[in-house]
């Protein structure tokens, strides 16, 4: 019962998200990982191979090429917003929370490129460029290792769900507008809360799937006694790998837009902690009633 169960997961999330041509599964490795009816298989060998080779590798290019254009044309027409630097700075951002942000940040420079020259690895070419990227992908998981934990909970108060949530969705966190109109959200708004949960849940979960491609050779037992076979983990792994990679790279890619061009000087507060008082009344309407009742500000 439990294969079929796994089996099921595995083939919706498939057809709901799509997913590599990565160098890990190389077209050397396709005569091992093929063999659909071998003893012991969830039968994930059909589901794996059209994902690889039919729609893996246009979606992530439709995700790297879509979401930039996107942005690129609602900074065009809608422009950034600009707060006065006047006012007074509320401290948001401890020591703490910047050097481990910033070591996150680190990893995924290095990891989404190298990812992505992986999943392209033919048409780079293969070759020694490829498997050193995959390399530095392996290295670079490291770091996002060392900042991931700390970064889950020292946020983790902050991203519960909130009711503020459902209105920041309605009116898509008021960046669609010119107009500066305080906007319901608390110390973190929905969009980042989305992206606070991807990365470091789902962080953790493409280590342990990154983790089961990298070390192929590995033995669970825990696997054959629930009647999954080895070739059809390392399957599983690689496609919720690669569902949850196109998740990252379009919610990053989001991250950078909205903190670097979306709003003007947002990124220094990961430098030096602190946001401008106005910046924090209108995107961030609760926490600075919160702060008001506190007599912070």
């Amino acid at each position: 019962m439990k294969k079929y169960i796994v089996l099921l997961l595995v083939a919706f999330t498939s057809l709901a998200f799509g997913a590599s041509d990565s160098a890990i599964w190389g077209k050397e490795m396709l005569p091992n990982i093929l063999g659909y009816d071998q003893k012991e298989s969830l039968h994930l060998g059909q589901y794996f191979t059209i994902l690889q080779s039919t729609y893996f590798k246009p979606i992530f290019l439709g995700v790297v090429l879509g979401v930039p254009a996107v942005f690129l044309l609602h900074y065009l027409v809608i422009g950034p917003m600009v707060f006065s630097h006047d006012r007074k700075k509320i401290y948001v951002f401890t020591v703490f929370n910047r050097i481990v942000h910033a070591i996150a940040v680190i990893a995924f420079i290095l990891i989404i490129p190298t990812g992505l020259v992986m999943m392209f690895g033919s048409t780079f070419g293969g070759g020694e460029f490829v498997r050193t990227c995959k390399e530095i992908h392996a290295i670079s998981t490291l770091l996002f290792i060392i900042s991931v934990v700390p970064m889950l909970f020292m946020w983790l108060r902050w991203m519960l769900p909130s009711f503020d949530d459902l209105k920041w969705m309605i009116i898509m966190g008021g960046y669609l507008s010119k107009d500066k109109k305080p906007v319901p959200a608390g110390r973190f708004n929905a969009g980042q809360k989305m992206w606070f949960w991807l990365a470091t849940l789902g962080g953790m979960l493409m280590i342990l799937t990154g983790a089961a491609m990298y070390f192929q050779d590995f033995k669970l037992e825990i696997l054959a006694a629930n009647g999954i076979s080895q070739i059809d983990f390392l399957r599983a792994s690689a496609i919720v790998h690669n569902i949850l990679g196109m998740a990252v790279l379009a919610l990053f890619l989001t991250h950078i837009y909205m903190s670097v061009f979306a709003i003007k000087g947002a990124i220094h507060s990961m430098i030096n902690g602190y946001k401008e008082e106005e910046e924090v009344e209108i995107l961030h309407s609760s926490f600075y009633k919160e702060l008001k009742e506190d007599k912070k500000v």
